[in-house]
C-alpha cells in the first residue's frame, strides 16, 4: 500500500483496464440498444424497477444517506481531521475560488436551474402533507427544497471523494474506487472483486451523468422555444444532445486546467451574475427574511426530516422526490466524488470537509431560496397564478415562465439558456474525464485525448436513449436502480477509510510516544560546526555531493547489517540527488527513509538585493528526510555519517513500535 516514492512511470499511449473497459462499453451499448429498439418493453421495466426499489428498499437508502451525514461529520471533527489527503508535505493543488468554482458546477449546475423554480412551486401547490397554496404549505415547500439540496448529498460526494483521495495521494493507489476497498480485501482489489466495483462505479456515473443531461437539454429546448420558437420534442432534444456533447469534445481535449476549470469558473460568474439580478429585481427585503428564515427551519428539522418516510401516511410522494434525489447524488457520486478528490490534492480532512459540505451549500441555498420564494411571492402575493399552472404543466418551461415576470426577461433567459449549456459541457467533459479513469486503471496521468472523447459521446448516447425510453420517468428511475449497488459498495469504502485512519492514528501515536534512541548532530558535530551551518544556505550541488557522500554511505551501512540479520533491505538513488533506503517487511508494512534535495527562496536576511535574476542566484537547498507518508521538514545537510545513522535507526525503531502496536490485539 506504500507509494511507489522515487520510481518513475511513463505513460502509455493507451491507458485501458480491459475488464473495466471492455465490460462497461458492452452492457452501455446494450442498454441503449434495448432502449432504443423495445421503447414501450423498456418503459414498463423501469417503471416497474422503480416501484419495487421505492416500496421495497427506500428505508436503506435513507438509512445509508443519514449514515454518510454523520460519517463526515465526526472525521472532520475527530483526530484524523488534520491528516492532509496526501502527503504531509503536500499543498493543494488549486485556489480556493478555483475549487469552490469546480466543485459547484460538477456537483450541482444544471439541477439548480432545473428545480430552483419548480421544486418550491410543485410543493407549494402539491405538498406530501397538509392543505395546499397555504402559508404553511410554502414554508414546508422551501424546507423539503433545502433538504433535497442541502448537507446531504454534498456528505455522499464527500465519502468517495474523501476515501479516494486518501488513497490514492497519501496511500500512493489508483485512482479508483477499488483502491478504497484494500484495508478490507487487500491486493484482490487488482482481481475481479475490484473490476466488478469499478464497473458499478462506471455505470453508475454514465446514468447519472446522462440523468443531468437529459435534465439539461430539456430546459434547453424549453429556453430555445421561448427565445427562437424552436420546437420542443424528443427529436429536437436528441439534435441538441448530439450539438453540445461535440461543443463538450473541445473542452475534454483542452483537459483539466485549460476547460473545465475555466469553464467552471464562467459558470460560477454567470450564476452569480443571475442571483444578483433575482435578488435585486425580486422582493429584496422579502428574500433576505426568507433566506434567514429557511435556513432557521432547515436546520431546526433537520434530524426529523432524514429520517421521514411517510411511513404512516403513505404516499408516492416519497420515492418521486426524495428517494429520487438521494439516488440521483449516489449515482453520481463516483463522478462528482473522484472529480472533487482529483481537485483537493493536500487538503486536510477538515478543511475538505468544511469546504465540501458548507460553501457549495451556501450558494445553492441563496439560490433555492432567491429564485424559489420570488416564485412563491409572485404566486402567494402578486397573484400571479399562472406561473403555478405553467409549472404543474411543465417543468422545464418552470424558469423562464418565471423571468416572463422580471424586467429584461429576454435577456436573462438567453443568460439562463447559455448557463445550462456551459454546466452541461462542464458535466459532459468532468464526466468524461473519471469515466476515463476509472476505464484506464486509475491514472492521474492524462490519457488519450481519444478514449475520453468517447466516453462523452457515451453519456450523450446514453442521455438521448432515455429520453427516446421514456422522457423524465426513465431518467428517474436509471438513476435510482444505478445507485442500489453503489449504496454498498459507499459503506464498504466507509468502512475502508475508518480502518486506514485508524492504522495511520496508530502509527502517528507511535511516532509521538515511542522510546528511541537521541538524536546524534550534537554528539558527533561540534557547536561551532553547527552554527556555521545555520547561516549556511548550501547550492543544489553541495547538497547532492552530500547525500552521495554521507547520506547513501550510511544507508549502504544500515542495510547491509539489515541483511546480516535476515531482513531484505534496498538502497537506491534518483536522478535528481537523492537517496534512499527502503526496508521491506513481507506482509507488513515496509519501512522507506530518504534524503532528497528541496529547494527554498533565501530568508530576508540575505536578500539584500533582489534586483535583476539575484533572487534565484541566491536559491538554496536543503538535504530534507521523507518517510512513506512524506516529507518530515527537518535536514540532515552537514551531518556526520554517525549522525545520519543515529537517524535512520530512531526513525527505524519508531517504526518497528507501529508495527508492533499494530499488530497488537
Amino acid at each position: 500500500m506504500n507509494s511507489d516514492h522515487d520510481s518513475e512511470t511513463r505513460s502509455p499511449k493507451i491507458l485501458i483496464n480491459p475488464p473495466v473497459f471492455i465490460i462497461s462499453s458492452v452492457l452501455t451499448i446494450v442498454f441503449v440498444l434495448y432502449a432504443a429498439i423495445f421503447t414501450e418493453a423498456a418503459g414498463a421495466l423501469f417503471s416497474a424497477t422503480q416501484g419495487w426499489i421505492i416500496e421495497s428498499v427506500g428505508w436503506f437508502y435513507v438509512l445509508s444517506v443519514a449514515g454518510f451525514l454523520v460519517f463526515v461529520i465526526a472525521l472532520a471533527f475527530s483526530g484524523f481531521g488534520k491528516i492532509k489527503l496526501g502527503s504531509d508535505h503536500s499543498e493543494p493543488d488549486y485556489s480556493y475560488s478555483s475549487w469552490f468554482a469546480m466543485l459547484f458546477s460538477a456537483g450541482m449546475g444544471i439541477g439548480l436551474m432545473f428545480f430552483g423554480v419548480a421544486e418550491p412551486v410543485m410543493h407549494y401547490v402539491s405538498p406530501p402533507v397538509g392543505d395546499p397554496e397555504t402559508a404553511e404549505a410554502a414554508r414546508q415547500a422551501m424546507r423539503i427544497t433545502f433538504f433535497h439540496w442541502g448537507v446531504h448529498a454534498w456528505a455522499i460526494y464527500a465519502v468517495v471523494a474523501m476515501s479516494l483521495a486518501y488513497f490514492c495521494f497519501r496511500q500512493g493507489l489508483p485512482l479508483t474506487i477499488r483502491s478504497s476497498l484494500y484495508p478490507l480485501i487487500g491486493e484482490r482489489i487488482h482481481g475481479p472483486i475490484g473490476h466488478a466495483v469499478d464497473i458499478f462505479a462506471v455505470l453508475g456515473t454514465l446514468f447519472g451523468v446522462a440523468t443531468s443531461l437529459g435534465f439539461g437539454v430539456i430546459q434547453i429546448n424549453a429556453g430555445l422555444n421561448y427565445l427562437f420558437d424552436v420546437p420542443v420534442g424528443v427529436f429536437t432534444q436528441v439534435v441538441l444532445i448530439a450539438v453540445i456533447t461535440a461543443i463538450a469534445t473541445g473542452s475534454v481535449v483542452l483537459g483539466l486546467d485549460g476547460g473545465i476549470r475555466r469553464l467552471s469558473i464562467l459558470n460560477m460568474v454567470l450564476a452569480a451574475a443571475l442571483l444578483a439580478f433575482v435578488l435585486v429585481a425580486g422582493p429584496t427585503v422579502f428574500l433576505l427574511q426568507t433566506m434567514v428564515q429557511n435556513t432557521g427551519m432547515y436546520i431546526s428539522n433537520l434530524f426529523e426530516m432524514t429520517f421521514n418516510l411517510y411511513a404512516y401516511e403513505p404516499t408516492d410522494w416519497v420515492g418521486g422526490w426524495t428517494l429520487f434525489y438521494w439516488g440521483w447524488w449516489i449515482a453520481w457520486a463516483p463522478f462528482v466524488g473522484m472529480f472533487i478528490a482529483r481537485v483537493s490534492r493536500g487538503r486536510t480532512i477538515r478543511e475538505f470537509v468544511t469546504g465540501v459540505l458548507l460553501v457549495p451549500v451556501g450558494f445553492t441555498f441563496m439560490w433555492m431560496t432567491f429564485f424559489g420564494d420570488t416564485a412563491l411571492h409572485m404566486i402567494m402575493m402578486q397573484g400571479i397564478g399562472e406561473l403555478a399552472d405553467a409549472v404543474a404543466a411543465d417543468t422545464s418551461v418552470a424558469l423562464f415562465q418565471f423571468f416572463e415576470h422580471l424586467p429584461l426577461s429576454g435577456i436573462t433567459a438567453l443568460i439562463a439558456t447559455l448557463l445550462v449549456v456551459t454546466f452541461f459541457v462542464t458535466s459532459s467533459d468532468s464526466g468524461s474525464l473519471v469515466v476515463d479513469i476509472l476505464t484506464s486503471g486509475g491514472g492521474t496521468d492524462p490519457s488519450p485525448t481519444w478514449q475520453r472523447v468517447f466516453w462523452a459521446v457515451v453519456e450523450g448516447v446514453i442521455a438521448a436513449a432515455l429520453l427516446i425510453a421514456g422522457g423524465l420517468a426513465a431518467l428517474q428511475t436509471a438513476t435510482i436502480a444505478s445507485a442500489l449497488p453503489f449504496t454498498i459498495i459507499m459503506i464498504l469504502m466507509c468502512w475502508g477509510l475508518l480502518s486506514a485512519l485508524r492504522i495511520e492514528g496508530v502509527k502517528r501515536a507511535s511516532l509521538r510516544d515511542a522510546r528511541v534512541m537521541p538524536r546524534g548532530p550534537h554528539a558527533a558535530v561540534s557547536w561551532q560546526k553547527r552554527l556555521r551551518a545555520l547561516v549556511h544556505h548550501p547550492k543544489r550541488s553541495e547538497v547532492v555531493n552530500f547525500i552521495a557522500r554521507v547520506a547513501k554511505p550510511a544507508f549502504v551501512e544500515v542495510a547491509e547489517e539489515l541483511k546480516k540479520q535476515g531482513i531484505d533491505a534496498h538502497v537506491g538513488e534518483g536522478e535528481d540527488g537523492r537517496a534512499w533506503v527502503e526496508v521491506r517487511h513481507g506482509e507488513e508494512i515496509d519501512f522507506y527513509y530518504s534524503a532528497r534535495p528541496h529547494a527554498y527562496e533565501p530568508p530576508t536576511l540575505v536578500m539584500r538585493d533582489t534586483t535583476g535574476d539575484r533572487p534565484e542566484q541566491l536559491k538554496y537547498y536543503r538535504a530534507e528526510v521523507h518517510l512513506s507518508e512524506g516529507g518530515q521538514d527537518y535536514d540532515i545537510m552537514g551531518w556526520a555519517k554517525e549522525d545520519v545513522l543515529n537517524d535512520v535507526l530512531e526513525q527505524y525503531e519508531r517504526h518497528v513500535h507501529f508495527l508492533t502496536a499494530v499488530g497488537r490485539p
